[in-house]
């Protein structure tokens, strides 16, 4: 007697009549099958290191501290392992945008002149159900040269540019944390990781492939070397699954947790087949600091967002031990954000603004970093300009070992050697830039521009995850007041106050204000620290 069929994968919560223009196209019955059978393999281990998560956390919460791994000390001690050479498409990667998939993000950001687009499914794109499946149309389109737009407002259309200077692709998916509500199979919801990685691997690996280039992947929130071996496991049975080469695949890990800041040679090991680099993130890096040391006392506490430069001692022990990990192992080091929106109409305050980034970016390439982020066309040439005074017509510099860091499992947690404190008007930004883009992306919009910066869910994360700190700690700013639940409402109700005057009553009542304002208080102060926003706003989220 033969065994029964599996059961096919559901497509559920999704009106026939209202669901995304071309979703048939995607949600083929070979693409559905070949995520169910991702879903079935690897989702039970997912849940298990989720769960080891948290049995991380309240270790850390009971001992304030955090070391190198001893049972991975041989991985670290061999001196001999390599990950694999970067591929053609890969091998020069002075300077990658970051945004997400809709159609004119993605013609704009192969037309970039960036080396790299970081098409995002994750922070810089909410989750709702024509984001998706959107996201995957356009890419598809983009590599059958058939995507074109037409800006409704102005009238401007954009068309790609010849296939030699468009960008290489690299897709972000979503975080092991979240969960896909639309796609489930036997009444489980497929995480959004396998989702948008399934999908985007199954239409595209041979189209990319035949096109001389190849999925490449970042893959977010990291926190430990098991979830790059689950990747990696992945990575092997999608490879055989489409009958394409072993080592097709090539991912870019983020290092924005604290926990994979210890971790970094054992996760470019676990993918040492597929690696292609570590990326050194900002605001989730930070944001995990707090989360996982919350109960760590003063000396954790975080001042002003924007006080804790990449210079900032511990910062700076981070990225300096990305790039020697990096080099040392044959692996690309990307640096962090610059995400400065130019303002054409405010040429003083656009020249100080680029100074800083120019500055930053100089810094970057000067430490050996292979490439870095941007988040607006404008400053392609830029963060170019940094890279290509120090790299030439070299395509990176792995030859710079920097053998002179040494860096220590406390150097890396040593917050309170940054000489800055918490402000009252921090405590304002956090809950104006919180509020307006929680309010955003409740509205389907993952990268928000709030004052003069491209913000994504980190934003918020961080925002929310330093109020929440300064609460706890009792801290008294520098105007005597002191960080209490009251006063955060207190400000929260005057910004709501102000956006409502500021945008009328219409268009306020239009928007998802009052859901903001009220998910930010939540996850701003209720006791039980949430350990995403994104989990309880996507129960928001239409």
């Amino acid at each position: 007697m033969s065994a029964p069929a599996p059961s096919p994968l559901a497509i559920v919560d999704v009106d026939p009549a209202a669901a995304p223009a071309r979703q048939d196209e995607i949600l083929t019955r070979a693409a559905l099958d070949f995520v169910a059978e991702l879903h079935r393999r690897f989702t039970p281990r997912r849940d298990e290191l989720l769960a080891r998560r948290g049995e991380r956390r309240a270790e850390i919460a009971r001992t304030a501290t955090l070391d190198f791994l001893p049972e991975t000390a041989r991985v670290r001690a061999d001196d001999a392992w390599r990950v694999a050479p970067a591929p053609a498409a890969l091998n020069d990667r002075r300077v990658e945008i970051t945004g997400p998939t809709d159609r004119k993000m993605t013609i704009n950001a192969l037309n970039s002149g960036a080396k790299v687009w970081l098409a995002d499914f994750e922070d810089a794109s909410a989750p709702t159900w024509a984001n998706v499946i959107g996201g995957q149309v356009n890419l598809i389109d983009a590599y059958e040269r058939r995507i074109d737009f037409t800006d409704p407002a102005s009238g401007k259309s954009y068309a790609l540019k010849p296939a030699a200077e468009l960008a290489t692709v690299v897709v972000r998916p979503r975080g092991w944390h979240l969960d896909e509500r639309h796609l489930r199979l036997d009444g489980t919801s497929v995480p959004g990781a396998l989702v948008d990685f399934g999908l985007y691997f199954f239409h595209n690996a041979r189209r990319l492939l035949d096109l001389g280039k190849g999925p490449y992947f970042y893959l977010p929130k990291t926190e430990s070397y098991l979830e790059a071996r689950l990747w990696n496991e992945i990575f092997v049975f999608a490879q055989d699954y489409v009958g394409i080469e072993q080592g097709t695949i090539r991912a870019t890990v983020l290092i924005e947790t604290i926990t994979a800041a210890y971790e970094m040679e054992e996760i470019l090991y676990e993918l040492r087949d597929h690696a292609s680099g570590l990326n050194a993130g900002r605001w989730d890096y930070l944001f995990s600091i707090v989360k996982n040391f919350r109960d760590g006392g003063e000396k954790f506490v975080l001042p002003d967002r924007n006080a804790v430069t990449m210079t900032a001692p511990f910062m700076r022990a981070y990225t300096e031990l990305l790039v020697r990990t990096c080099h040392k192992r044959g692996a690309h080091a990307i640096g962090g954000m610059a995400a400065f929106i130019p303002n054409r109409r405010d040429p003083e305050a656009n020249e100080k603004a680029l100074a800083k980034v120019r500055a930053d970016k100089d810094r970057e390439a000067g430490d050996g970093f292979d490439g870095s982020w941007v988040a607006h066309p404008d400053l392609v040439p830029v963060a170019r300009a940094s890279f290509d005074a120090v790299l030439g017509d070299k395509p990176h510099q792995k030859d710079r070992l920097r053998e002179d860091v040494s860096v220590s499992a406390a150097d890396l947690i040593a917050v309170d050697s940054l000489d800055a404190r918490p402000t009252y008007q921090g405590l304002v930004d956090a809950v104006q830039v919180g509020t307006r883009y929680i309010e955003a992306w409740l509205r389907g919009l993952g990268a928000v521009a709030i004052f003069g910066l491209m913000e994504d869910a980190a934003t918020a994360e961080i925002s929310r995850s330093q109020i929440w700190q300064w609460v706890d700690a009792g801290v008294v700013f520098e105007n005597g007041e002191q960080a209490t639940a009251d006063l955060v409402r207190k400000i929260a109700a005057r910004e709501l106050a102000a956006i409502r005057a500021e945008l009328g009553d219409e268009a306020f009542a239009a928007g998802k204000w009052q859901q903001a304002h009220d998910l930010l208080l939540k996850v701003a102060l209720d006791t039980d620290y949430a350990a995403f926003l994104t989990l309880p706003a996507y129960e928001l989220l239409d």
